[in-house]
């Protein structure tokens, strides 16, 4: 089963100063934190906010080269999760054929944001991502390790409105 999700915000890891893009679902409201690239962060947040630059960025030159072969985006899926490693495939429509691509989540967003074509994610990626009381087991037992599970722990929804969208 899909469940369609929003962008709720974008936000950046304060131990890593990594990005972050959370996705909500829209039934439960369930939030789905991905871990990204600064490059892809930076597509994404200009999509969100309709920035245009001079020179197409490598998601805009995508989107203007499939739009001269008349290829659309359907939807794009987070379709996997494993060893915290998010998958994502990219579900394409053209008048010769459908077909759909493995992508990284981060790149099948920026695009579906420039297509504007739902987002959605799998059941099954929702179950994983999702921790509920005691399931969590520190693997790292490093001080850093430590400090990282505590603050995953403690990680509020409030927490990732830094960048409102």
């Amino acid at each position: 089963m899909l469940h369609k999700v929003s962008i709720a915000g974008l936000t950046m890891d304060p131990a890593s100063n990594t990005p972050i893009i959370i996705l909500k679902s829209e039934e439960d409201e369930q939030a789905i934190p991905i871990w990204i690239g600064l490059l892809e962060a930076t597509s994404i947040a200009s999509a969100l906010q309709s920035i245009k630059y001079e020179r197409p960025m490598t998601h805009d030159l995508f989107k203007n080269f499939t739009d001269m072969l008349d290829i659309s985006i359907a939807k794009v899926e987070v379709c996997d999760l494993k060893d915290n490693t998010f998958y994502a495939r990219i579900y394409f429509v053209s008048k010769g054929k459908n077909f759909d691509m493995d992508a990284r989540p981060s790149d099948a967003i920026a695009l579906a944001l420039r297509y504007d074509a739902p987002i959605f994610v799998d059941d099954s990626v929702m179950k994983k991502s999702k921790m509920s009381e005691g399931e969590m087991e520190v693997m790292d037992t490093s001080e850093e390790g430590k400090k990282w599970a505590d603050y995953l722990e403690n990680l509020n929804p409030e927490d990732f409105g830094k960048f409102k969208v």
